[in-house]
């Protein structure tokens, strides 16, 4: 992921605190821990070359990375949903390489809908792009539209009328990253509010060039967060313990559901950094997650 991505020079200088706990959170957590909170960890891609005799097998060919990936994580943020609308045959294909497993896919809506339609004349492609993915039928997680930089709240009167149209039996977060939706309070509060009403969750993104986007509004009790780190940078070690200790507060006070993305800008290093981040949640949260786990004899 390019979003957000700043010099190495800088990083160091940029405040990686996490915004205050909004006061609006309280209006979907309970307050009381959830029984059997739900927590996938999961990257953006399986095809990763560069994962090859790290977390795959050497010789591992690319029609198999999905059922090695399977292996070490319990969730994938699917992007390849936004560069083409797969059909049912395509989506049950890679259904059925997490058969038995407790497993989420959580497609992101195609990009002719979510970039390049302003929202206009998109009922069939929406319609198709269900259709397919209903395939992973148990493993179908939430499903996530992200709309460009370039989309102002000038244009929110056609987003949230598309929002409105979609099934309420599926959950559904929304991702926005133009500097409005966030500068203006009035828009900022219209925002979360359209979406707790509508039950729709909000995407939390953590990029080190935009920390507007790190906004911590909780929609409905289930967080969607897409961390960006930066090749084991040392701040990458420190925001992940921020995080650490927000999702102690949130799954304390109720959060039923995380799903929690390893980006990269470059995707090398993504299991390294989940290894960290597993292993403190399971640490500070008293939880028993699973973590990659590295072949033998590599070199990590």
């Amino acid at each position: 992921m390019e979003f957000g991505k700043v010099s190495e020079d800088e990083l160091d200088a940029i405040d990686f605190s996490l915004p205050k706990e909004p006061a609006a959170n309280k209006l979907v957590l309970t307050g009381k821990k959830a029984k059997h909170p739900k927590i996938y960890i999961g990257c953006a891609k399986w095809g990763r070359k560069e994962w090859i005799g790290k977390l795959y097998p050497k010789g591992t060919k690319d029609a198999n990375f999905l059922e090695q990936y399977v292996k070490h994580y319990n969730s994938i943020e699917l992007n390849a949903t936004h560069y083409q609308v797969y059909g049912p045959a395509a989506i049950s294909k890679w259904a059925a390489k997490a058969k038995g497993l407790d497993f989420k896919f959580c497609p992101k809506v195609p990009q002719i809908i979510s970039h390049y339609s302003s929202f206009n004349n998109v009922d069939a492609v929406t319609t198709s792009f269900l259709e397919g993915i209903l395939e992973f039928k148990e493993h179908l997680g939430p499903i996530f539209l992200q709309v460009s930089e370039r989309y102002s709240p000038a244009q929110r009167d056609k987003l949230y009328n598309y929002l409105r149209s979609l099934p309420i039996d599926l959950q559904f977060f929304l991702e926005v990253r133009h500097p409005d939706w966030f500068a203006d309070k009035t828009i900022h509060k219209e925002l979360f509010d359209t979406l707790r009403s509508l039950n729709i969750g909000a995407v939390l993104t953590d990029t080190a060039g935009r920390r507007d986007c790190a906004h911590m509004e909780l929609t409905i009790p289930k967080a969607f967060i897409r961390y960006v780190g930066n090749s084991l940078h040392p701040t990458d070690y420190t925001r992940t313990e921020e995080w650490i200790k927000r999702l102690k507060h949130w799954l304390d006070n109720g959060l039923q559901e995380l799903y929690y993305f390893m980006h990269m800008h470059n995707e090398a290093t993504s299991p390294e950094l989940t290894v960290y981040l597993v292993d403190k949640m399971n640490e500070e949260l008293g939880l028993k997650l699973k973590k990659p786990q590295f072949i033998q004899n590599s070199l990590f």
